[in-house]
């Protein structure tokens, strides 16, 4: 028998019913305030980023202070993503926050590494390349939800379904979860967050 690794990289998210059949129509509107935080974090996230690749290039590690903001800043866009077009899947409004909260139903934890190759952050945006592609099909683009993909699309076809039938179709959600746990792995990954090559799939 044999073990399957667990990576490192952990995406949630629970299905919150019963959900509204027309506030999905205005989330955009309601998440105006995220998105002009989640914009300004971004560009934080680059940065810290680049900082960050500078301290594992001459100590094979990566600051915990700047880790643990910028998993902050990924489990508020995923929430933020959760609760709009990137799922739909709850009602209830995103926390003003980096960090967990056990009461929302969306999170996302990155297992902090103890040591980084120092050699792989000069190559990891190559080697993910792949992934990259296939991201960019999931969201329409790469790092915090963009609009235009497989899972906007695929949230409309949930939106709608909600507003016809007041339910939300759970194959769609799996799969909606699936992509955005690929694309969040690849943004760690990239992210130099971890060394371990993100999976091909879209489970856990």
């Amino acid at each position: 028998m044999t073990s399957e690794a667990v990576y490192p990289v952990d995406l949630s998210g629970e299905l919150t019913e019963p959900l509204s059949r027309w506030l999905w129509l205005v989330k955009w509107l309601l998440a105006i305030p995220h998105y002009i935080i989640l914009a300004f974090l971004g560009i934080t996230f680059v940065i810290l980023t680049l900082v960050a690749f500078f301290n594992i290039l001459f100590t094979g590690r990566y600051p915990r202070s700047i880790f643990d903001f910028n998993v902050g800043v990924l489990r508020w866009g995923w929430r933020v993503g959760f609760y709009t077009y990137s799922a739909l899947g709850t009602d209830k409004y995103p926390p003003f926050s980096l960090s967990s909260d056990d009461t929302y139903p969306a999170d996302i934890t990155v297992e902090y590494p103890s040591e980084l190759s120092r050699g792989l952050i000069f190559i990891k945006w190559l080697l993910a390349i792949p992934h990259f592609i296939v991201v960019g099909f999931f969201q329409g683009g790469m790092g915090f939800p963009k609009y235009g993909g497989l899972i906007s699309i695929f949230s409309l076809f949930a939106g709608v379904a909600l507003l016809v039938t007041g339910r939300y179709p759970k194959s769609i959600f799996s799969l909606i979860l699936g992509m955005n746990r690929w694309a969040l792995r690849v943004t760690a990954y990239a992210g130099l967050m971890c060394d371990e090559y993100p999976p091909f799939r879209l489970e856990p």
